[in-house]
């Protein structure tokens, strides 16, 4: 790791699904900020309410924790209650390529405590979901034609299904963002790296939710899809939950990350 005071250390957090996701991120989030020295905490949050959907209650607390920006994706219009909210100031964002009138926005800037300013973007990907405009397409109009140019620091959480849409988008972006993670599969993957124009990437963050079960959802209520093609209500797993993120180093003035690091704890939850 480089000087401490060139650089901006955030930490970016996978899917947080249910009530064991967010107790283990309040368990676990003081002591990762204290290790690891983290300036920014960044955490896709579209999971937390049952598994589904995100509501302002559910969003509030998981800002009092310590969650400095919330992403998310498709699942962020599964509670009616969340549109209204998604229309103020808090730092809750929908992906960047929906609709231009859907509620909400898809990027922001944060203003660390020293006063330095860190751009967070939330886009989505289109193959095998929601047909929206292109996610590479709204990544440009975005960086080449804000009416100011973003802060050197720019994060991108890419909600998408499958990994080589997200290797295109790492590569795409790649010397023009600070760094690319992947969101939605919940299954974490191990091809965290630097790209060569210095963008940090990793195609998913994994999930942070209950370790025994299906992608976060417990077993007995998941498999019946799979063997008898039942439609089955989905319920969040218990027991112990694993907290998938990875932290990111970037220069503060080029933007340019020099460092990337995967980060797993096993969290014991009541």
């Amino acid at each position: 790791m480089t000087d401490r005071a060139d650089v901006v250390r955030s930490l970016l957090i996978g899917d947080i699904i249910g009530k064991p996701g967010r107790t283990a991120v309040r368990h676990a989030l003081p002591e990762l900020r204290s290790e690891f020295d983290i300036d920014l905490v960044v955490a896709n949050g579209e999971n937390v309410a049952a598994g589904m959907g995100l509501t302002p209650a559910l969003a509030e607390e998981l800002l009092g924790m310590g969650i400095d920006v919330i992403t998310s994706g498709n699942h962020i219009w599964d509670k009616r209650e969340i549109y209204e909210y998604l229309e103020g100031d808090r730092p809750v964002l929908r992906p960047l390529n929906y609709p231009h009138d859907s509620p909400g926005r898809g990027w922001l800037v944060h203003r660390l405590p020293d006063g330095s300013e860190v751009a967070v973007i939330n886009l989505m990907g289109r193959v095998y979901m929601n047909q929206l405009d292109s996610p590479f397409a709204a990544a440009d109009a975005l960086l080449d034609g804000a009416a100011e140019p973003l802060p050197p620091v720019r994060l991108v959480d890419f909600h998408c299904e499958i990994t080589s849409e997200k290797n295109a988008m790492g590569w795409y972006l790649d010397g023009r963002v600070s760094a690319v993670v992947g969101t939605h599969t919940h299954v974490p993957t191990a091809d965290a790296r630097l790209l060569p124009g210095g963008t940090a990437y990793v195609s998913d963050l994994g999930m942070t939710g209950p370790r025994d079960s299906i992608i976060g959802f417990s077993v007995e209520t998941v498999l019946p899809r799979f063997l008898r093609h039942l439609p089955t209500r989905l319920e969040v797993g218990e027991g112990p939950v694993m907290l998938n993120a990875v932290v990111v180093e970037a220069d503060r003035t080029s933007g340019r990350a020099t460092a990337i690091e995967q980060v797993q704890r096993l969290v014991e939850v009541d």
